[in-house]
C-alpha cells in the first residue's frame, strides 16, 4: 500500500509549482507489477489535489503580486489571464499538460473560478492522462 501512497505524494507535488514527474514512478511501479487500476486512481487523486493547492495560491497570493518573490513577473500573469479569459474555464481540460498546467491552476485561483468546476475539469484532464500512459505503457511492458 505503501507505493500507492508514494505515487499519491509524488502525483501531488508534481501537480504544484514544484518541478516534479509523476510519470516516472508510475510507470515504475506498473513495471513492478503494481495495480494499474490503483495507480490511475492514486495519480489522478494526488495530481488532482495538487492543482487544488495552486487554485487555493492563486486566490490567495494575488495580493502579493508585486513583492520579488511572486511565482509569476507581471508581465506573464497579465497575459496568462488574457489567454484565460479568452478561452475559459473549459481550458483547464489542459492542465495537465507538462508546460503551463501548472500556472493554468495557479491562474484559475487568480480568476476566482468555482471550486467544483475546477475540480471536475482538471480531474477529467489529469484521470485521462494517467489512463493513457497506463495504456501506453501496458502495451510496451
Amino acid at each position: 500500500m505503501m507505493a500507492y501512497f508514494s505515487l499519491f505524494g509524488v502525483s501531488f507535488l508534481a501537480a504544484t509549482l514544484i518541478p516534479f514527474y509523476s510519470e516516472v514512478a508510475l510507470v515504475g511501479l506498473l513495471a513492478a507489477g503494481y495495480d494499474p487500476v490503483l495507480l490511475w486512481l492514486f495519480a489522478s487523486l494526488g495530481n488532482t489535489l495538487g492543482a487544488v493547492v495552486n487554485w487555493l495560491l492563486g486566490r490567495y497570493l494575488l495580493h502579493f503580486e508585486h513583492k520579488r518573490w511572486f511565482p509569476f513577473p507581471a508581465a506573464k500573469l497579465h497575459r496568462y489571464q488574457r489567454w484565460y479569459r479568452h478561452f475559459g474555464v473549459w481550458s483547464l481540460l489542459l492542465a495537465w499538460l507538462p508546460v503551463g498546467g501548472d500556472a493554468l491552476t495557479f491562474i484559475a485561483g487568480v480568476m476566482k473560478v468555482n471550486l467544483g468546476i475546477f475540480v471536475i475539469l482538471v480531474g477529467l484532464g489529469k484521470s485521462l492522462r494517467y489512463a493513457v500512459i497506463i495504456a501506453l505503457s501496458e502495451q510496451i511492458l
